[in-house]
């Protein structure tokens, strides 16, 4: 007799935000693995489609949107346009960021400040208002706001970026309130430092990241963004269907000690 396996996701739909490149890639490219179609939304159009390209290679269904999250004409756009190839919308991965030089609040000039916010909080927030009536009228879904390990601990110099990924944990627990009547379960995904172009940006070089990083983990070492995908898809399947209101800590051990 088959067995259902709640990791599928056969028949289902997703808008990954922030899928160029790095964990976002990794993950729309995870979830059309378990078998959703998969719309790759980012401002980075070349990133994305290649990124759509790979899954089509795949023999997955996907498509590509140019969309700065942070402005509201091209968010609804964006849905729009995703909704239309897709057919529905059951999951959205908010994982849109910025590139920041860091600082206290001393150090931040507001323009800056409000990039990080208008991107990562704002974006999340616009992409989520245009979503939950769409997963409301196919009886439900699940929205992943792709927060940080710095959303629970701090660290020096990076008073945004800290705040603001504490902000899409908070925001995931307010929409889970929100929105569970409505079938829709809502939950923050907090990685550790993870090897991607930004952690090289941030350290110079992935060695310097490994070695300075790297040992601030209970496991030794940094994440793959493979290993975040895989943390996404369990929070997008039937597999984690008792659970809303959550921050997923794949950290590493980092916020332990």
């Amino acid at each position: 007799m088959a067995t259902h396996d709640p990791y599928r996701l056969i028949g289902k739909a997703a808008i990954v935000v922030g899928s160029a490149n790095g964990i976002g890639q990794a993950i729309a490219v995870e979830l059309a693995r378990a078998g959703a179609s998969i719309a790759c939304v980012d401002l980075d159009e070349g990133g994305a489609q290649e990124t759509a390209q790979s899954i089509s290679n795949a023999g997955g269904t996907a498509v590509a949107v140019r969309c700065d999250v942070s402005m509201e004409a091209q968010a609804k756009a964006a849905v729009d346009e995703s909704h239309r190839a897709l057919g529905r919308i059951d999951v959205l991965v908010n994982g849109a960021a910025v590139r920041e030089s860091g600082g206290t609040v001393v150090e931040y000039d507001l323009a800056q400040w409000n990039l990080v916010y208008g991107v990562m909080v704002g974006g999340a927030f616009l992409m989520s208002k245009l979503v939950v009536p769409l997963m409301a009228k196919s009886g439900g879904g699940s929205i992943i706001h792709i927060a940080s390990q710095l959303g629970s601990v701090a660290t020096a110099g990076h008073a945004a970026y800290c705040s603001a990924k504490g902000a899409l944990i908070q925001l995931a627990r307010a929409m889970a309130v929100d929105h569970a009547v409505l079938g829709i379960r809502v939950n923050s995904l907090s990685p550790g430092a993870i090897e991607t172009e930004r952690l090289v940006h941030h350290f110079g070089s992935i060695e310097a990241a490994r070695r300075i990083s790297g040992p601030k983990h209970l496991l030794g070492r940094l994440g793959l963004p493979e290993e975040i995908a895989r943390a996404a898809l369990f929070l997008a399947s039937d597999a984690s269907s008792f659970m809303t209101g959550a921050d997923l800590l794949v950290d590493g051990g980092y916020t332990t000690t």
